[in-house]
Order: structure tokens, then C-alpha cells, then sequence
């Protein structure tokens, strides 16, 4: 198969007669062209798609099914797809670092042995580890870059244009009215890319990659929208994603941005105690679902709502729904029992190599939109790292930032629980206000409230372990903190959680300051590991002490 690779900009590219697009924003357009004989070769216009005969629809459906067959007997044999699967470049970050010392080769391994295990969210039963594994959430718009994006297209007879603008994309009277009245005035990158090839007829499948804070959930959400039909009273879009939090978030964004469409969304997430004691729903008949794998599969296996109605499935955080055990089975299980025709799209902001070529068999002739690893660093976001001297001088450190000036809202990330309700008891001590999230044994009403809490900025330090990697999208976040940096099931540095941990602050183009706190050989070399892995453009800055690092807070983020 060969890929031909052209880079545009918005004066040179052109259609099929010659017209240039609305925008192409600096993009690179790969057309997969596949060999005489092939699905890609023999493919028809879109105009006449939907006249293919029904045996030839049938018979691809038939092929589609056999491979998901094939593809959830594979799930079934993991762990060999775990997060301890190591990428290329990953493992190649591996083989250019320091040489690792025996007394560090040995805390390397005691320190996995203790706790670099698998976060088994509650709302999928998957089984409980003190060690959180990173679990989401999104914004909308993101600040236009220089980063090259790069499209491939899974039909090379395809058209591909970019919109300027959201009139440019033809969606309904009702979705604009949404749009603007949350003061958005024009798509952004990811936007103007994704949107044409999601709205597109017929329906096509996608694999998309952006930044954190990129404006990938208004892409999914203005998908669902435009493929409900609100006079029929049956669930016909599903958002699957990892964790409660996530899910509220989204179902809000979809409230907001379809206030005047009459659609009506279910959340399907784990239920508390206060849900549980309300009758139990018999039938959905909401337009859309929001929800996490476990809930929506209890669901689906009751009959509260078919499959078979849903026009549109959605994978958010797509890496960590493949590539975490339970929950990738759970998923491909749900796809299973939808539709053979619907149309998928995954949206993440990362994806390690062996994801990806996971993704390419679980949604066939997608088109994909790319970002290079090295372009995957946040430009907007000030990286430090400081050397505490011990792990006991984290603490005190700590102690003195907040002691020395006040800071906005800001995420302090642990690895374990116990570490985590720890911290948090210590900074209650000292005065602090704080709020503690992990995904433990904490009820859905005590997560729901400490995130509520963290919107409203009551409480202004929140602690979380990974769960929460990729989760809170709070815009007043101005400063994230490893407390320990992040690591795989292997020991060694996890450089997907390090950017979506960052990326939670300096959202939509807004300023942010990520601080790392180093103490010994070991969370040094992770450091290193984490800036090979992403090259040039994750650049970490040493800070020689607490008072210069307390300066830099003041000017950077003008506290």
C-alpha cells in the first residue's frame, strides 16, 4: 500500500475542479491508495454509495461482524495490550537513556512491584488497585498554532475540504443558535478538519488526534446532534467514555450546544445510592446516551434500549477505552450489538502505536486525522522541575509554594490513594482547603460533589491520583503539580499521562505552569524519559529553589 503525502495550505489547495476549499490551516492530506482489487480501489462515489446493491451491503456487513468476532477474541487474550505495552518510540526512549544504576534498577523494580498496577474503574467491575490509572475530560475551542495536522483518507475518490467557518458546514438553524450562544465565533483547527468528514454523506468512520484542550468535544457532540432525529423517541447516538466525571461533562456540553434542538440525553453512568432508590428505568427514550461501559452494557443486556436504533457511536479518550482491560472487552461487546452500518468515531488526544494499529481493525476504512509526537507538547504551558532532595522534602516544598502566595485553582497529581488522602489530611493541617478525588472507595455522590466543588472554586487545590489525568476541564486551572510523576505498569515513565496531566492547565490557549517534583535518581530518570520521548518540544526547565520557583509563579501567571 502506498501513501502519498501532500502539504497545503489554504492558497494551494484544490479541489477536483480546480476550486480552492474554504480553509486547510497548514494540513497535510494523505491519501491511502490501495492496490487493483481492494475495498479502497473498487469504491464508488458518494453519490452512489447508497445505491449498492444489498447483496454486496450484505455481504460487507457479514465481513464486518467476523472481524469484530476476531477482534473481541483478541481482547479476550490481553493483558499483551496493556498499558505496559510499550510503544516505538516509547522503547526507544528506553534504549538512549541514562544507564540505570543497580540501587536504582532494584527501586525501580520494588516501586513497580508495590503499586504500578492497573486502575480498574468502579463503573466497569473491573478489580480495585491502590494505583489509579489516568481516566478524562474536554473543552471546545483551542488556540490556532503552526502545528501540521495530517489527514488520511480512507477513500481516495474522496473530496476533502476544511471549513472557516460553521455556516460552511451546513448544520442545521437550531446547532448554529447552540454555537453562538456559546460564543464561539469560528471552528477551531481540529474543527474546521473533522467536522466536514463527520458530517459528510454517507457517514464515515474517523480516528482523530488533537491537543489537549483542542475543541475535540464540540466535534463528537455537533456529530451527535446532526444525526438525531429528534421526532423519534429512540436513543440513536452513544458516547461511551471512562469515567463518571467525563460523562457529565459531556452530557452538559451536549445540553449547551443543543438547547434549541429538543434532544434529550440519558447519562449511564454507575448509579448512587440516592439514583438507586428511584424506580428502575424499563426504556430509554432519549436521543442520546452519555455513559460508561459497564452501565451501558448492564443496560443494553436488560433490554432498557436497542442497539439497533443507534445511528452514531463515540469512544472518547479512545486510547484508554482499547487499551485498558474490561473495559476495551466491554466496548467492543457494545459495538457489537449495534448497528453494522454505524458510524464510529474516536477522538484522543494520544495514541501509542499499537493503539493505533488496534483502532484501524475495530473501525474499519476511517479516515484519520494525526498530530506528530513531537508536536504533541503544550506550547502555552510552562514546564519546571525542582529537586526536593527527598521525598519527605516534597511535602515542604509544597508547604512553602502555598505558603508563600496564593494560587488559583490547581491540580496536585499523586500516584496512590493512600499517598493522595495523605497529602490531603497534611494540607488540611495546614490551613489549607482542599479536595481529594481518586477512584477508590469513594461514592458517585462524594465525586460528583468534589468536582462540582472544584468548578464553583470553593475548594482551590484539588488532589487526584491519574484517574483525573485527563478529566477536570476547569478554565481557572492554572497550575498542575506532579507529586509523582507518572509511570506504566512496567516502572518507567508514562509520557501520555505527563501530557494530559499538563494539559489540564493553559486550556484554549490560556497561560499554564506544570511543576515536577524531583527527589531521587529514579523520578529524574523518569523525567529525562518523558522529554526524550517527546523531543525538542517538551522542554522542562530546572528551578533552583522554592523562592525562585515562587517568582517565576508571580510573573508567569500573575498571581
Amino acid at each position: 500500500m502506498a501513501d502519498r503525502v501532500v502539504q497545503m495550505s489554504s492558497s494551494d489547495v484544490t479541489t477536483r475542479n480546480g476550486a480552492a476549499p474554504a480553509a486547510a490551516s497548514a494540513t497535510a492530506v494523505k491519501r491511502t491508495e490501495s492496490p487493483p482489487g481492494s475495498s479502497a480501489e473498487a469504491a464508488v462515489p458518494a453519490a452512489a454509495a447508497e445505491t449498492s446493491s444489498p447483496s454486496s451491503q450484505a455481504e460487507s456487513n457479514e465481513e464486518a461482524s467476523k472481524q469484530e468476532d476476531q477482534v473481541i477474541s483478541q481482547l479476550e487474550r490481553l493483558p499483551r495490550l496493556g498499558r505496559g505495552h510499550e510503544s516505538t518510540g516509547a522503547s526507544a526512549a528506553r534504549k538512549t537513556s541514562a544507564p540505570t544504576t543497580a540501587a536504582s534498577e532494584d527501586a525501580r523494580k520494588t516501586s513497580s512491584a508495590n503499586g504500578a498496577g492497573n486502575n480498574n474503574e468502579d463503573d466497569n467491575g473491573n478489580e480495585e488497585d491502590d494505583v489509579d490509572e489516568p481516566l478524562p475530560l474536554r473543552g471546545l475551542n483551542e488556540v490556532e498554532g503552526a502545528d501540521q495536522v495530517e489527514v488520511t483518507l480512507s477513500d481516495d475518490r474522496a473530496l476533502y475540504t476544511s471549513a472557516a467557518t460553521f455556516e460552511e458546514l451546513g448544520l442545521p438553524v437550531e446547532l448554529l443558535q447552540g454555537v453562538y450562544s456559546m460564543k464561539f465565533s469560528k471552528p477551531s483547527k481540529v474543527q474546521a478538519v473533522s467536522l466536514p468528514m463527520i458530517l459528510a454523506a454517507p457517514p464515515r468512520n474517523l480516528i482523530a488526534q488533537a491537543h489537549n484542550g483542542s475543541g475535540k468535544t464540540a466535534c463528537f457532540v455537533l456529530g451527535m446532534l446532526s444525526r438525531v432525529d429528534t421526532t423519534k423517541d429512540v436513543p440513536q447516538a452513544l458516547c461511551l467514555v471512562p469515567t463518571r466525571e467525563l460523562a457529565r461533562q459531556i452530557r452538559d456540553v451536549i445540553m449547551n450546544l443543543g438547547k434549541y434542538t429538543g434532544c434529550r440525553v440519558y447519562l449511564a453512568v454507575k448509579q448512587g445510592e440516592e439514583e438507586r432508590s428511584q424506580p428502575r428505568v424499563t426504556s430509554i427514550r432519549d436521543h442520546i446516551i452519555v455513559g460508561t461501559p459497564g452501565r451501558v452494557m448492564d443496560l443494553l443486556r436488560h433490554r432498557v434500549f436497542s442497539g439497533k436504533t443507534i445511528r452514531i457511536l463515540v469512544l472518547d479518550e479512545a486510547d484508554e477505552m482499547i487499551d485498558t482491560q474490561g473495559m476495551g472487552d466491554q466496548t467492543l461487546r457494545i459495538k457489537k450489538l449495534l448497528s453494522p452500518d454505524v458510524q464510529t468515531l474516536l477522538f484522543s488526544a494520544t495514541y501509542p502505536d499499537h493503539v493505533r494499529d488496534f483502532a484501524l481493525k475495530v473501525v474499519p476504512n476511517a479516515n484519520q486525522i494525526t498530530v506528530k509526537r513531537e508536536q504533541l507538547s503544550l506550547d502555552n504551558v510552562k514546564q519546571f522541575y525542582i529537586d526536593c532532595g527527598s521525598s519527605e522534602g516534597r511535602f515542604q516544598v509544597l508547604s512553602d509554594i502555598y505558603g508563600s502566595l496564593r494560587i488559583g485553582q490547581s491540580i496536585i497529581f499523586v500516584e496512590r490513594r493512600r499517598d493522595a488522602s495523605e497529602l490531603a489530611r497534611r494540607m488540611r493541617a495546614d490551613g489549607h482547603s482542599v479536595a481529594l478525588l481518586h477512584g477508590g472507595d469513594m461514592t458517585p455522590e462524594e465525586r460528583d460533589r468534589v468536582i462540582d466543588s472544584f468548578r464553583a472554586g470553593t475548594d482551590r487545590i484539588l488532589i487526584s491520583t491519574s484517574v483525573l489525568s485527563r478529566g477536570v476541564d476547569v478554565l481557572a486551572t492554572t497550575v498542575v503539580m506532579n507529586y509523582d510523576l507518572p509511570r506504566d505498569r512496567t516502572g518507567h515513565a508514562d509520557p501520555e499521562t505527563y501530557l494530559h496531566r499538563v494539559g489540564r492547565t493553559g486550556r484554549f490557549g490560556r497561560k499554564g505552569i506544570a511543576i515536577n517534583f524531583i527527589y531521587d535518581h529514579w523520578s529524574r530518570q523518569l523525567l529525562q524519559e518523558i522529554e526524550q520521548y517527546y523531543g525538542d518540544r517538551c522542554h522542562i526547565q530546572a528551578v533552583a529553589n522554592v523562592e525562585e520557583l515562587v517568582s517565576i509563579l508571580e510573573d508567569e501567571a500573575n498571581f
